[in-house]
């Protein structure tokens, strides 16, 4: 697997850059670190000097190298300057370049301390991106470089939904992780928590999955389900017990483009309220069981 970093020195490329060394620990892989600097072919208001232009350069490099020698010595890398409009044209442009797996990216600035803000680039990537995204929340960097306990992810049943469980089977299998399935099909119904059938159809959902899961696990990866409830998705969300060392995976939006992510309405409400690391799947995602 390759992990796309997009760094920056500050504190939000160290959080992405410090996830990406977990992902690469627990499931393999290596790590391309990327920095993106303004277009040369863009034209400006001003003539470009090129004096600047060779510093933004050599500061980038710099950047880079530094975050290089950082990296543990068991962890693949390189990394590379690439020039685009945007942040995000430059992150998709390396990752179709370089046949990445996934985007893995730091939360905005101004989040509470575990909790997600998105900005621009995240955004934007969340709404455009051909792989999956990882996101680092806010403080990431904090919790070291240890492997990933574990993998949430959150099932359901529309469209994209059997995409997002091999994905989760797939890092599942390859770090020997253990799965735990969390449906929210109770409170994506009317009537949310008060509504018995809802939560009986949710029950009966979950164990369909767990046993669709088990027959891909090893036997000694038993996965678990977790039914959550509340009046609002971020109740729900909040009375789960969360690992600071696990992962969550969610799928994208029906709404998405065909190979294509979209961040729909119950996975950004998810994403405010999670203390931990989310990765966000497409419909048509580049992880798959043949693996």
């Amino acid at each position: 697997m390759r992990y796309v970093i997009g760094y920056t020195d500050t504190p939000t490329g160290r959080d992405a850059l410090a996830l990406g060394i977990r992902l690469a620990r627990s499931y393999g892989g290596s790590l391309h670190l990327v920095i993106v600097l303004g277009s040369e072919s863009k034209p400006t208001l001003t003539p470009t000097d090129p004096g600047y232009e060779r510093f933004l350069q050599d500061t980038a490099a710099g950047w880079l190298a530094e975050a290089e020698a950082s990296l543990p010595d068991d962890i693949e890398h390189d990394s590379h300057i690439v020039y685009a409009d945007s942040f995000s044209e430059g992150l998709l442009g390396a990752s179709r370049d370089l046949l990445a797996s996934m985007i893995v990216i730091g939360a905005a600035r101004g989040g509470l301390l575990g909790r997600f803000a998105l900005g621009t680039v995240a955004s934007d990537l969340l709404h455009s991106a051909k792989v999956p995204v990882a996101l680092a929340p806010e403080g990431a960097r904090r919790v070291g470089t240890a492997p990933l306990s574990r993998i949430t992810c959150a099932i359901g049943t529309r469209a994209g939904a059997d995409a997002l469980l091999d994905g989760a089977l797939l890092f599942a299998r390859r770090g020997d992780s253990p799965l735990r399935l969390l449906s929210l099909v109770a409170i994506d119904q009317p009537g949310g928590s008060a509504d018995r059938a809802a939560v009986e159809r949710a029950k009966e959902h979950a164990t369909s999955v767990v046993e669709q899961a088990r027959t891909c696990l090893p036997d000694d990866l038993v996965p678990e389900a977790v039914i959550a409830t509340g009046d609002r998705i971020e109740d729900a969300v909040q009375s789960i017990d969360w690992d600071p060392a696990e992962i969550v995976f969610v799928g994208s939006s029906r709404l998405a483009r065909p190979q294509h992510l979209f961040l729909g309405s119950t996975a950004a409400k998810i994403l405010r309220e999670l203390p931990v690391p989310m990765v966000v799947v497409p419909r048509d995602s580049v992880l798959t069981l043949g693996e």
